[in-house]
């Protein structure tokens, strides 16, 4: 039995790669670390435009540990902790784990910057809003 798709529509062209982006997205379901996801508002006084703010959960990595990247449309945010020598647990509770958090950005989504404070990992994202195109295409006529 072949599996129906939400583009499978005639009338849908050209959305092939977003449909092996939800199926890549729907794959990714780790739960490490843990984020939010929110609005800042505009600042008029400054001239700030809204934006979202991606926060990470990422106590013990330090910024060298840390690697945000943007390729293409996709914000890739990976941390990799360092074995620091030999210990002597009696305890481990906190193991040094890796991890890649991976979302995926809207045409025209830009990154501003990304900060860590107090084990939290905070990236800033714009969205210019888009220029409104229409265009008038020709009809000819063949005699």
């Amino acid at each position: 039995m072949s599996r129906m798709t939400p583009f499978a529509s005639p009338l849908l062209l050209g959305f092939d790669a977003m449909e092996k982006t939800l199926e890549r997205l729907s794959k990714a379901s780790d739960g490490y670390p843990p984020y939010n996801i929110e609005r800042v508002a505009a600042d008029r006084a400054s001239g700030d435009p809204e934006r979202l703010r991606i926060t990470l959960a990422v106590a013990g990595f330090s910024e060298e540990e840390l690697d945000v990247s943007v390729e293409e449309n996709q914000l890739s945010i990976r941390g990799r902790q360092v074995e620091q020598g030999e210990r002597d647990y009696l305890y481990r509770g906190i193991a040094a784990r890796q991890f890649q958090r991976t979302f995926v950005l809207a045409d025209g989504m830009q990154v501003l910057g990304a900060c860590l404070k107090n084990g939290l990992l905070s990236v800033d994202l714009i969205r210019p809003e888009p220029s409104r195109m229409v265009k008038k295409i020709n009809i000819s006529v063949s005699q």
